[in-house]
């Protein structure tokens, strides 16, 4: 197996894979010994004291896998299928079925290692089976069992990697499922706060601005600055100032209503924007959050005698205005609060058009 297979095979790159492959391992070890029976009541000796081995590589497999020793489980799954698979088609024929569990092995290839290891080991893979083929046309079994015995092997061996491949398939779906839902989240969200991050915020902003322009129905704005934080950082590290954040970020849920949509907006910057609430809501909201912020125990978040305050300015949307302007207004409004001394809100106005300045 080349390095870079190897490295693709560490539990790190696709954990999820290798607890499926403990799972399966203990299913197959289960079947294996199902197997020691129905072959001794077959009259197949060979075949059923094969399982006994096949239920021991399947144990140590499961224990590798669980100390992370992937390469060592994948060579005992690997040589336990080929040798079984080859054994039964040899010892009772091509119609017993075994060869079906070879087929298993075509998804997971290409899941538990890279491209190029996995393409190798099909072309492996491939050639064991038709080689396995082309010698069943020549000889004939070596430990033949009765027509009624071999159909029961036959249909035992297609129900189990029926079912096997049924268990992947779900797998699969369920891992392509996870890593778009992963994708998704990663693409909206903050990875600090889990809040919203500016381009989800946006997009929903102006499907937001479309609402009103539609129906009238306000929504106001509050854009929100942590007073002094660089100071927090240079004093007591970043840890603390992420600490901070995630502080804010926990009375900002606690204080809106669920219906609200909250973003990071920038480093110490948070947008929220209030469907059905106008300047005058968005203002009473901004000012619990302020007031929360005073009574918040910030020792217990950072271990530290802190006082955090924030400076916030509210808008709303306004006729024939763009979300740009109606978030510039916030802006302007918060620089204002910023300018008159901190941890206040300020107002910014109504439309220039219909109020002619802002208040």
């Amino acid at each position: 197996m080349s390095s870079s297979a190897v490295r693709e095979t560490s539990p790190e790159r696709r954990p999820q894979f290798w607890q499926v492959a403990r799972r399966c391992c203990q299913i197959a070890g289960s079947i294996d010994v199902a197997f020691f029976f129905l072959f001794h009541l077959l009259g197949s000796p060979i075949l059923a004291w094969v399982n006994v081995v096949s239920v021991a590589m399947y144990v140590a497999a499961y224990h590798a896998l669980g100390r992370r020793r992937n390469r060592l489980a994948v060579g005992l799954i690997w040589t336990e299928v080929l040798v079984h698979a080859g054994l039964g088609t040899v010892l009772i024929g091509w119609e017993s079925g075994f060869h079906y569990y070879l087929l298993m092995f075509i998804p997971a290839l290409f899941v538990s290692a890279s491209l190029r290891g996995a393409v190798i080991a099909l072309l492996v893979l491939w050639g064991y089976y038709v080689g396995l083929d082309v010698l069943m046309w020549t000889i004939e079994p070596l430990q033949p069992v009765t027509p009624g015995a071999l159909l029961a092997v036959h249909l035992f061996n297609l129900s189990v990697v029926f079912a096997m491949f049924s268990y992947l398939s779900f797998f699969y779906l369920s891992m392509v499922t996870s890593a778009s839902r992963k994708l998704r989240q990663l693409a909206t969200t903050d990875p600090l706060t889990g809040l919203l991050n500016r381009r989800h915020m946006t997009d929903l902003a102006e499907k937001e601005l479309a609402r009103f322009c539609r129906t009238g129905r306000p929504a106001g704005v509050i854009l929100l600055d942590v007073d002094h934080f660089k100071s927090i950082n240079d004093q007591f590290g970043h840890d603390v100032g992420d600490k901070v954040l995630l502080g804010i970020t926990e009375v900002l849920l606690a204080q809106l209503r669920k219906q609200d949509q909250i973003a990071r907006w920038g480093g110490e910057e948070y947008l929220a924007l209030l469907p059905e609430a106008d300047i005058g809501i968005a203002r009473e909201s901004a000012e619990r959050i302020r007031a929360a912020l005073r009574n918040y125990d910030w020792r217990k978040a950072t271990g530290l005698d802190l006082t955090v305050t924030i400076s916030a300015g509210v808008s709303e949307f306004g006729p024939g205005e763009d979300l740009r302007a109606t978030i510039t207004r916030a802006d302007r409004a918060l620089y204002r609060a910023k300018a008159e001394g901190r941890n206040r809100v300020a107002m910014g106005g109504v439309v220039p058009e219909l109020a002619g300045s802002d208040s």
